[in-house]
């Protein structure tokens, strides 16, 4: 499903900073060598991550899916000096893309990868978090969030990506597969939790915004 007309998301592209030479290139590589392009920030988003990154100034990042880094290197964009991005991913076939992106970027310092199943390696990350970025397999976005809740700073963010998952989850519950339903369970999930105030929105495929009070 698109939410929004084509005339509609060109013009809100038009009125939206451009990305980097950098993160153009690494998006027209990923459409030309990397299955399921799609998943890929891309230019909307990625300018909203760096929004989101220059507003809060974090310190500490940490991001659970990097796919291609895109969005890891959007993240790094609004870090305080001595931050990090702590990303991870289990696709070790990225991992030359990724690490020749964030080097090319002169992040190499600033951007930490983990390869590995994030249920284990989130345990291991010894940091407090100022955000939280979940863009991973869907039916583990509960399970990351409770191993994430307790590392987020009082005040920090937890952003989940695909949270309208292309229209699917305002399908018939008859209807919804397994990843549907993990992502209603996961907004119902928050929407509950009084750890947290939470606002949805309908940024391409749906950021749902959680802010630990």
């Amino acid at each position: 499903m698109e939410f929004l007309d084509q005339a509609i998301v060109d013009y809100v592209e038009r009125y939206t900073s451009a990305e980097s030479q950098l993160l153009r290139d690494l998006s027209r590589e990923t459409y030309g060598k990397v299955l399921v392009p799609r998943m890929l920030a891309g230019h909307l988003q990625g300018r909203v991550i760096s929004m989101f990154s220059h507003m809060v100034h974090p310190h500490q990042v940490l991001e659970i899916g990097t796919y291609t880094g895109y969005s890891a290197l959007c993240w790094a964009e609004g870090l305080q000096d001595g931050g990090k991005v702590h990303t991870i991913d289990i696709n070790e076939e990225l991992e030359e893309i990724v690490a020749r992106h964030i080097e090319e970027a002169g992040q190499s310092n600033n951007i930490v990868t983990y390869l590995g199943n994030a249920i284990d390696i989130i345990p291991s990350i010894n940091e407090t978090f100022d955000i939280v970025y979940i863009d991973a397999d869907k039916e583990n976005y509960a399970n990351y969030y409770d191993l994430v809740v307790g590392k987020v700073r009082k005040g920090g963010y937890i952003i989940a990506d695909n949270v309208l998952w292309s229209g699917k989850v305002v399908e018939p519950e008859e209807n919804r597969d397994a990843d549907t339903i993990a992502l209603v369970n996961y907004c119902e999930k928050i929407h509950q939790d009084s750890r947290v105030e939470n606002v949805l929105f309908p940024i391409r495929d749906g950021l749902l915004v959680a802010r630990k009070l």
